[in-house]
């Protein structure tokens, strides 16, 4: 008989942000980030990873989309035991579509921290909720509860418009430090003589 997991999803940086999805036991993690993205409301066209963590939400297994590892094994860096970049380097690396999620899930209560886009990371914490047997006619995965969405600065990167920050300071009329937007015509005359 098959399964599906149920899993919530949490972001720090919208209060009250959730994301409940159902998933199938034997799908892969390839799948699994899909569906995130789309529920979310991210793009998809960034690099993105699964961390299998503890219940402390230490990190232990890493689960990326693309296999990184090629040649960069052999000229492995030397870290000191206690120097903490060195924590990433020695998580054992998967790939997520050859990972089903059957194989990594150990705990009924299992914490994995997904993370999308390396230069502008957005961070989610993903708890499973239940394992449940799949229902017949039903199609997985699936995000079933939905609550706030993502600022649109955050679903792509949008540079800081200059203007803005004088929005901020004129909202104050009172305070405009003696000068006027305003001109008056009389000012412009003496710009006459310098025509050719």
């Amino acid at each position: 008989m098959k399964h599906y997991y149920k899993f919530r999803v949490y972001y720090d940086e919208v209060e009250d942000f959730v994301r409940d999805i159902e998933i199938l036991s034997n799908d892969n993690f390839e799948n699994f980030h899909k569906i995130l993205f789309s529920s979310i409301g991210l793009k998809g066209n960034e690099l993105a990873s699964f961390f299998l963590c503890d219940s402390k939400w230490n990190k232990q297994k890493e689960i990326s989309l693309m296999d990184m590892g090629d040649d960069s094994e052999k000229e492995e860096p030397e870290y000191e035991d206690e120097d903490s970049y060195s924590l990433r380097s020695k998580l054992p690396i998967f790939v997520m579509k050859d990972s089903l999620l059957k194989d990594f899930i150990s705990d009924p209560h299992q914490h994995i921290i997904y993370e999308y886009d390396f230069l502008n990371p957005k961070v989610f914490y993903i708890e499973l909720l239940k394992v449940l047997p799949a229902e017949e006619g039903v199609e997985y995965p699936r995000c079933t509860h939905s609550v706030k969405e993502m600022p649109k600065e955050l679903k792509n990167v949008v540079l800081p418009n200059p203007d803005d920050d004088f929005k901020l300071e004129d909202e104050d009329e009172d305070d405009n430090d003696g000068f006027d937007d305003s001109y008056d015509e009389m000012d412009l005359n003496g710009l006459d003589e310098f025509n050719i």
